[in-house]
């Protein structure tokens, strides 16, 4: 199967995680785009943290697809790149979190301890930071020597967190960009979905 073939390939799957984060160039430089350029930054920004979010709600999925069709070829590609998507994720959430610090405060490090304090008092960023912190230990800790230093059970207890950091992201999406919640829906709607399937598979076959 032609999509299968090029799923297992890691050019196809860089390609597919790298695309997404160029797309600004587009409506900023090549196509410029009168609303977009009123205040590119924040357009970047906002990007950044939608890329993230989707790649998280993509990652999730990865799991749940290969235990509801475990000889599905598409789903067992998918699963070769775990890894390397969920690192993808944090690496968005780390750009995203640049932009928002120069958006707020320029390149002046100076202003990072009123941005944090700022970040603390409002619900959405707070949530927004500890998101980014819990992707900043799941990604630390996918590395072989994690994994082998931390033991198989604590290692899968850590990674378990990457279900709280998916619902934090998705309130701080939704209110960021106060649209909830239609595109916090169909982002994570189908993770939803699937787990609720993942749940329901496991206990039926359930002695």
């Amino acid at each position: 199967m032609i999509v299968e073939k090029l799923l297992r390939s890691k050019a196809v799957i860089w390609t597919l995680l790298i695309v997404p984060g160029l797309w600004p160039i587009w409506p900023i430089f090549i196509r410029p785009d009168a609303s977009v350029l009123a205040d590119p930054l924040k357009f970047v920004l906002h990007h950044l943290g939608f890329v993230a979010c989707v790649l998280l709600a993509t990652v999730l999925t990865f799991s749940p697809l290969r235990v509801l069709w475990p000889k599905w070829g598409i789903a067992q590609a998918l699963n070769r790149h775990r890894r390397l998507v969920g690192v993808s994720v944090f690496v968005y959430a780390a750009l995203h979190f640049a932009t928002h610090v120069i958006y707020e405060g320029g390149t002046d490090t100076s202003a990072l301890p009123e941005i944090f304090n700022t970040a603390l008092k409002k619900p959405f960023q707070l949530v927004g930071l500890i998101a980014f912190v819990i992707l900043l230990v799941l990604s630390v800790t996918s590395l072989n020597a994690a994994i082998k230093w931390l033991g198989g059970k604590l290692w899968k207890n850590i990674h378990r967190l990457i279900y709280l950091a998916a619902a934090l992201a998705a309130y701080h999406q939704a209110a960021a960009r106060k649209i909830f919640p239609l595109q916090v829906v169909w982002i994570f709607g189908p993770v939803v979905v699937l787990e609720i399937a993942r749940i329901w598979k496991a206990r039926k076959s359930t002695p």
